[in-house]
């Protein structure tokens, strides 16, 4: 069947599968680039570069292994000859001529033991530091039979998260943290960026523990709020100045993820613990210092406030007595009675009763930690022997129960 006058012919494509090495060492014997001595010296040469490569491997005494080894001779090569030429044909068989054979085959195999110790993940515990070991000799097995597009593209995805854990760690320097902090916290590198962003956009100069971001968070939520639902109007979050520009494209990426974020962040219906750690899909996406004495200081300290409160500063038994009697019947928090009010508080008691647990769980949760044993066994001591006393409804019960606060709490007349 001929094709019509008016279609013009399409060229075919023929598809050439042969390893680049085969055809640039063609090519060079074809154009005269490669002489027959030059191609006389690599035949000697192959047979020693296999051995060589099966022996690192595995053996070279078994057949399957130093075929494995030919295929891995070719690739290496051909590996590095398109990958350092760009594919150019003249180019790969000069420097098949200018060079040994086994030099281009060892090209290619430090491309891809430079590859295997790139960061294959921005999670900065998982680095190998750049460094190639012997443990990594089974990759390089693998790797080596791999195609130059395969090469090209792990390289690409390890190029970024080698620029990702770069602008991380420079970001984190810029506010306090080195290196070494960012590998024993074991996070991603974006999530460090995250909070680097968000530490600029408050206006403070140090990367956060948990308390420290939660604050920052509340912060960003009272000033912003109104912005919330409206993402025509992000929070404003410039970069630093002196930004590397190797590092603008993946910072500028990650402020989008940010401003993207942004309208769950200003969110106050969620406590920011539950957002950053209860919300899967901002679990993990942003970074604060897990200092674990950091974080009871503040506990304590915020507990210690709260007790100071209640306590108005005192620590004698007669105070706290009086406050824990307070607290048992659901009352103000006081260390002081009138006699007007102890009255009421036992006429409440004989009616409504009172909950001797309030002030254990009052005490466990805000009381100094080191003295929390004794307030306990002051309370109990207190509460067995006055509790019969205070509920009793005898003919001098009242008198009895006014006299045994005034023994034992603060009452004045």
């Amino acid at each position: 069947m001929s094709t019509p006058s008016h279609i013009a012919p399409q060229p075919v494509a023929l598809f050439d599968e042969r390893p680049f090495f085969e055809k640039a060492l063609q090519h060079g014997v074809r154009h005269g680039i490669i002489a027959p001595a030059k191609l006389a010296a690599m035949c000697q040469e192959a047979p020693k570069g296999m051995v060589q490569i099966a022996r690192y491997f595995g053996t070279e005494y078994l057949r399957p292994d130093l075929e494995r080894a030919r295929d891995r001779l070719i690739n290496l090569v051909s590996l590095y000859l398109e990958h350092s030429t760009g594919g150019d044909l003249n180019q790969a068989a000069e420097s098949l001529r200018d060079h040994s054979l086994l030099s281009r085959s060892k090209g290619g195999s430090d491309m891809l033991k430079a590859l295997i110790a790139m960061p294959q993940s921005s999670h900065f515990g998982m680095q190998e530091h750049g460094v190639f070991k012997d443990k990594h000799i089974p990759l390089l097995a693998k790797w080596s039979l791999r195609s130059l597009p395969e090469y090209q593209a792990e390289r690409a995805a390890r190029s970024l998260a080698t620029t990702l854990v770069e602008a991380a760690v420079w970001m984190a320097a810029q506010l306090g943290l080195d290196a070494d902090d960012l590998e024993d916290a074991g996070k991603d590198a974006e999530a460090v960026m995250r909070t680097a962003l968000l530490v600029r956009a408050c206006r403070r100069s140090a990367m956060p523990d948990w308390t420290a971001f939660e604050k920052m968070v509340l912060g960003l939520r009272t000033k912003y709020a109104s912005r919330a639902d409206d993402p025509a109007a992000p929070v404003p979050m410039g970069l630093p100045k002196d930004l590397p520009a190797k590092y603008l494209a993946v910072v500028q990426s990650v402020r989008a993820s940010v401003v993207q974020d942004m309208p769950r962040i200003l969110d106050a219906t969620l406590s920011v613990r539950k957002l950053f750690d209860q919300t899967p899909a901002l679990v993990g996406r942003y970074f604060w210092s897990e200092d674990a004495m950091a974080d009871l200081d503040h506990f304590e300290r915020s507990d210690s406030l709260l007790w100071k409160k209640a306590t108005a500063g005192h620590s004698d038994d007669s105070s706290l007595l009086t406050l824990f009697l307070r607290i048992a019947t659901h009352g103000k928090h006081a260390t002081l009675l009138t006699g007007k009010t102890a009255a009421t508080l036992v006429k409440k008691i004989r009616t409504s009763g009172l909950d001797a647990d309030l002030p254990r769980q009052f005490v466990l949760q805000h009381a100094p930690v080191s003295l929390r044993r004794d307030y306990l066994h002051l309370w109990n001591a207190f509460i067995d022997e006055a509790e019969p006393v205070l509920r009793s409804d005898g003919v001098q019960a009242t008198e009895d129960a006014l006299a045994l606060l005034r023994q034992e709490c603060n009452i004045t007349e």
